[in-house]
């Protein structure tokens, strides 16, 4: 009679960690589907644009010019308008993201 109770106990305790493993491998496929960036590439003698957009809305545009260092827009705030970075002085001046340094 006793083992019977052991048994039930010992499955009664395992139960639940066999459940989370299976609802962590699901939380886990979902969110790989879902942060893939769609990237849009258009090219020209002016230079190299890539829009990146992530479920149908525009997020970051890179934009790499043929004479010069690439830089990016950002939509930071999630309002649709891409911004670049702005200098704390004076908060309606739009200043480019330029990468100066790379090692």
């Amino acid at each position: 009679m006793n083992m019977r109770y052991g048994v039930v106990l010992f499955l009664l305790c395992v139960a639940p960690l066999w459940a989370q493993d299976a609802l962590q491998q699901q939380i886990v496929d979902e969110a790989s589907e879902v942060l893939e960036p769609k990237v849009t590439i258009h090219e020209d003698d002016r230079g190299v644009v890539e829009e990146y957009r992530l479920n149908g809305s525009l997020y970051m545009i890179k934009v790499t010019p043929a004479v010069g260092v690439a830089y990016y827009l950002v939509d930071a705030d999630g309002d649709g308008e891409l911004e670049s970075r702005r200098n704390e002085l004076d908060p309606d001046v739009m200043i480019p993201a330029w990468m100066i340094f790379r090692w």
